[in-house]
């Protein structure tokens, strides 16, 4: 499963959603999608934001009414970075006091 493409993100809910919260969701983004609302064209992910079609929102659900599927959903949903902006880069601190505090001689 892509992170882009999660049926969490798709459909715009929380992870411990209900199977009806989610139905409810999936019908009203449909409708949405059928009137062509702004909001509902696009939906946020850690990648930036993708384009919502209703072929994608009956595809989320279809995966999360399996439960196998939308375990793997839930936990790439919880545990993926609010945006890649977020993602910590690792920092390489000048070695110069280090090499001197551990006793090395430059």
């Amino acid at each position: 499963m892509k992170l882009a493409e999660n049926p969490f993100f798709v459909l715009a809910i929380a992870p411990d959603a209900s199977r009806i919260e989610i139905e409810r969701e999936a019908q009203k983004l449909l409708g949405m999608l059928e009137l062509g609302f702004e909001a509902a064209l696009t939906y946020a992910t850690p990648l930036g934001p993708r384009p919502r079609t209703a072929e994608a929102v009956r595809a989320a659900v279809a995966v999360l009414r399996d439960p196998y599927q939308r375990l793997l959903a839930e936990l790439w949903a919880r545990h993926a970075p609010s945006s890649l902006e977020a993602v910590p880069v690792a920092v390489v601190a000048p070695t110069t006091g280090l090499c001197r505090k551990l006793g090395w001689r430059p």
